[in-house]
């Protein structure tokens, strides 16, 4: 009997322990779960020549920055694919080495092919979906539009499947539709709770809907289930330090940080270490609360070994806050050299609101508000370009709001805060009251 997948799909392979291997560490990759490495392992010492672990591997060992032993996988699995593999198979692993490879626009164009003529390919669907995917890493200003209209497209190819519920709900809810998202994503959670991107999901619909009391506890809840080695653990403990600042809870925030977000502590990917220690740090000292210094230039330590050079423009905003805070002028001076030459060159998607967001920042860890504000006005519509998701951008909006703050506009600081509001009614932003009091 020949083997599918669990979209069923086709698996060239002739061992029943090899694809069901593939098929548990596919669903595990696409929970975020613990064991997939493992579990992909198994696939491919079952059947060496079996090309899609090979590629699925290889997808792991990007997410942990393991480029070499990813581009390794990647090449491997090629070989195989040609040598025995489907149509669908080699057009699968042609579109994850791409995307392993950072060849952003050739992996959109072979996603967005394979998609059409196999949409219920989930491992290549996932490619452009979720804050850190190819569409939020392109440097296109609607990727939250355009992965929203992707999954309506395939919609009816999924049904109630777990997996599509959670990224497509979690697309609507960035795409501005948070109540239906939240609903949707509630649904595929509710079908697998063993599912740390639908917990993740849910998460980002109460951020959007002001939920802050019940995300913290469905993050007390659920997070005991969920290894502290997972994909996601450390920062959906994020998302409850920024449910603490919300209520001006500085030292839990601080003692989520020292739990598992600080480079001692964290098993996350690199891309997380970074984004969440800086983030969440900058958001504490901006919003007035202390931060020892210590802590900033451990991070710091940490983020310049993992990443030295500049990168993703996401990566070098946040690797931005770490020069601010720190003083660290010289590495900011390089890095910015570099974004510079690669935004004159056109070879900077995203475009000048890179160097221009780690300009403003600078300037407000110099307390030049003014310059912070001046640098920020024209390209706050842009910052969407960066990637991420709302949660993680709005702290560039926030690092403007105080900016205004401190350098005595109230009135125009309050009518930001006023605009938000009324996107997002349920949102309480207690955060300000005393600023703004």
């Amino acid at each position: 009997m020949a083997h599918e997948d669990r979209y069923g799909l086709p698996l060239s392979t002739a061992s029943d322990a090899a694809a069901s291997a593939y098929r548990e560490g596919v669903d595990l990759m696409l929970a975020g779960w613990t064991g997939t490495a493992e579990t992909l392992e198994r696939a491919i010492a079952a059947d060496p020549d079996f090309a899609l672990p090979h590629i699925a591997r290889a997808r792991v060992h990007a997410f942990y920055q393991q480029g070499d032993l990813a581009r390794q996988k990647a090449a491997r699995a090629r070989e195989l694919v040609a040598k025995r593999g489907t149509e669908r198979e080699r057009s699968h692993v042609e579109t994850l080495a791409l995307a392993i490879e950072g060849r952003l626009p050739e992996a959109i164009a072979a996603t967005l092919k394979h998609v059409e003529a196999w949409p219920r390919d989930a491992v290549v669907l996932s490619l452009p979906l979720g804050a850190f995917g190819l569409f939020a890493f392109s440097g296109m200003a609607d990727h939250d539009r355009a992965r929203h209209e992707l999954c309506e497209r395939v919609a009816r190819h999924y049904g109630e499947d777990w997996w599509f519920l959670t990224m497509s709900g979690w697309a609507m809810t960035e795409n501005g539709d948070v109540a239906r998202g939240r609903g949707i994503t509630e649904r595929g959670f509710a079908l697998r709770r063993q599912n740390a991107h639908a917990a993740h999901a849910v998460l980002h619909a109460m951020f959007e809907d002001g939920s802050i009391e019940a995300a913290d506890r469905l993050v007390d809840e659920w997070i005991p289930t969920y290894d502290r080695a997972g994909l996601l653990h450390g920062h959906i403990r994020w998302h409850q330090a920024l449910g603490a600042l919300e209520h001006g809870d500085a030292p839990r925030a601080l003692a989520i940080y020292a739990d598992v977000l600080q480079p001692s502590a964290t098993q996350a990917p690199p891309l997380n270490v970074i984004t969440d220690g800086a983030s969440l740090l900058w958001r504490l000292s901006s919003y007035g609360h202390a931060v020892p210094k210590a802590l900033w230039l451990d991070g710091d330590a940490a983020a310049q070994k993992l990443f030295p050079k500049s990168s993703l423009p996401f990566a070098d905003v946040h690797m931005a806050l770490f020069a601010a805070a720190t003083q660290n002028r010289d590495a900011l001076a390089t890095r910015l050299a570099v974004i510079e030459q690669r935004v004159a060159e056109d070879k900077l998607p995203a475009g000048p609101v890179v160097p221009a967001i780690c300009r403003a920042l600078a300037a407000f860890a110099d307390e030049d508000y003014a310059a912070c504000v001046r640098t920020l006005a024209p390209v706050l519509a842009d910052v969407v370009r960066i990637g991420g998701s709302h949660a993680q951008r709005e702290l560039i909006e926030d690092t403007f709001i105080v900016a205004l703050m401190r350098g005595g506009e109230l009135p125009r600081a309050r009518s930001m805060l006023d605009a938000r509001l009324h996107r997002r009614p349920s949102l309480r932003d207690t955060r300000w009251q005393a600023a703004l009091a």
